[in-house]
């Protein structure tokens, strides 16, 4: 669906809601992680090495699945981006909405991209992936989604992954104005009970983790790189993976083509090869967006589609790049009539009609038209303007879409196509979460957020466009959902459980070769999936220590 530019500049707005300027930004101390003690720039590294896994992007599953793996096996981790380290504005709470919002082609921490719907979105280019550019916000899978994922999941090593995660990177956030103001609204609106802090998934009102700690100093799945065994684990960045390495290989008197290691470029344009040995695997960690269209280039995929593009077929697998999903974000914005403090998403209303809400607040400055003439630019001090907002996201989605790519060049975004609210349930879903999000308006809690206006009114201050007034109107609503849609960047899929990966990750019909990240899913674990890619990457690490052990 094309949008007019009106409503990308209200994408903007609902953007800035989720924190505050580089100006505001704490400083961050200054003392380097002991990970950077094995990152080296992909310059230094040989032409040729052999390991016996190659985890393939440094994001939130890569990071705990290479740790992992290196407490037995050597371990390459490749990462296209930088580090964190010496980022103020990234390692900051603060910094959230500049990070986001200061992109560039090839270098910047977050890669910015527009799908074909016409939603801006962005995707992590660091070590940490997205989990060192998100707004932090950590909770434990939805338990039915371990029933439908298509795993048989070994429940004591997920919840042991989690625990690993948590004590290292996680914490409890301290709640003020806004957030208690909506934690005390969704009560008021019925989502109960109130279930205070909790990391686990649970329906009603509850505080969420953060991997921000208390003095707003940023945690990635970066950080669980501390715990890699440091003799065995080699960590690459700027290191731009360019396709796999295939060969066919004999097992059983049958024929297999096997992954044998990955070609990837420094950033002085040097190709250097990472070979993997006997019993060695290549790990697809690259996301969403960058496993699929990592694969197609490599010529797995569908086998008309990687012909008419000139790409030779190693393999025709042909939902390479298909089910692809993104979580539509739905919601209002308003300026209070009392300053706020910055709050990324702290509270959370899980419901039982297939949505959960969140908010967040902000201070952003307020800049005056040039050459105003009846506004004086402050010669000393900027004027702030806080900004505040209510957001829901739908259980699932089941609406899908696709992937294809736009160059054989891996650096360039391929195109995405998400298809929001195609399917009807998705629909009916937003409706019931934006009528929950009147509800919580309604509740006394936000009375002191209104304006009184003339002979005793009172008002919200909408900035952008607000609630249909007739909220019993079913068609409303739904115009509603579908022109304010935007992107809560929880996007999954592209390689998805069963249809391109077995239920152990395993590329079907290719050797050697998983993905682990959350282009397998084909659903969202719940409110957040950063807690459950990095569990995943921990978990998976373990089993295939466990397994070859007691192969062995």
């Amino acid at each position: 669906m094309k949008k007019p530019v009106c409503l990308f500049l209200i994408h903007i707005v609902f953007l800035v809601l989720f924190c505050s300027l580089f100006s505001h930004a704490r400083p961050i101390p200054q003392t380097g992680p002991e990970y950077l003690k094995f990152v080296l720039n992909a310059t230094e590294f040989p032409s040729e090495d052999y390991y016996d896994y190659i985890v393939v992007g440094g994001g939130t599953t890569g990071c705990p699945l290479a740790a992992t793996l290196s407490q037995s096996y050597r371990v390459l981790l490749l990462e296209r981006g930088g580090v964190t380290f010496g980022m103020h504005n990234l390692m900051s709470q603060d910094g959230f909405l500049s990070t986001l919002n200061d992109v560039d082609t090839f270098d910047s921490p977050a890669q910015a991209f527009m799908s074909e719907d016409g939603v801006p979105n962005a995707r992590g280019r660091v070590l940490g992936g997205s989990s060192a550019i998100n707004a932090g916000f950590y909770s434990r899978a939805d338990p039915a989604f371990f029933q439908q994922s298509g795993v048989e999941w070994d429940l004591n090593i997920v919840n042991q992954a989690y625990e690993w995660v948590e004590e290292a990177i996680v914490f409890r956030p301290e709640l003020r104005n806004w957030q208690s103001a909506v934690r005390d609204g969704l009560l008021e609106a019925g989502v109960e009970p109130y279930t205070g802090f909790s990391l686990e998934h649970v329906v009603g009102t509850k505080i969420g983790g953060s991997t921000f700690d208390g003095s707003g100093r940023r945690h990635s799945a970066a950080d669980l790189l501390n715990h890699a065994n440091a003799a065995n684990i080699q960590v690459a960045v700027y290191a731009s993976v360019e396709r796999i390495l295939l060969a066919s290989t004999s097992q059983h008197s049958r024929s297999r083509l096997s992954a044998i290691g990955v070609v990837y470029r420094d950033k002085k344009g040097r190709y250097h090869h990472a070979m993997v040995r006997e019993k060695g695997e290549v790990m697809l960690s690259a996301g969403a967006i960058g496993s699929p269209q990592l694969l197609l280039i490599s010529g797995i995929g569908p086998r008309s589609y990687l012909s008419s593009l000139g790409i030779p077929v190693a393999y025709h697998l042909p939902y390479v790049g298909q089910y692809l999903y993104d979580n539509p974000r739905n919601g209002i914005s308003i300026v209070p009539p009392m300053p706020l403090e910055n709050s990324l998403i702290q509270v959370v209303g899980i419901t039982e009609v297939g949505t959960y809400l969140e908010a967040a607040s902000t201070v952003i400055p307020f800049v005056s038209p040039a050459r105003a003439v009846f506004i004086r630019t402050p010669s000393t001090s900027p004027l702030y303007l806080t900004v505040a907002t209510l957001m829901e996201k739908i259980v699932g989605p089941l609406s899908t879409g696709s992937l294809r790519l736009a160059s054989t060049d891996v650096r360039v975004n391929p195109i995405v196509r998400f298809n929001y609210f195609s399917n009807p349930v998705d629909v009916e879903r937003c409706v019931n979460g934006t009528r929950k999000i009147g509800d919580v308006l309604r509740s006394r809690s936000m009375e002191d957020f209104m304006f009184r206006e003339w002979f005793g009114a009172r008002n919200f201050r909408y900035v952008g466009p607000a609630l249909p007034v007739d909220l019993s109107d079913f068609t409303q609503m739904a115009d509603f959902c579908r022109r304010t849609v935007s992107t809560i960047w929880h996007y999954h899929g592209g390689c998805v459980m069963g249809k391109v990966v077995d239920r152990d990750y395993h590329l079907i019909g290719v050797g050697a070769l998983r993905v682990v990240d959350g282009s397998t899913l084909t659903v969202s674990p719940g409110t957040n999936p950063q807690a459950t890619l990095m569990m995943l990457g921990r978990y998976l690490g373990l089993k295939i220590i466990r397994e070859r052990k007691k192969f062995n």
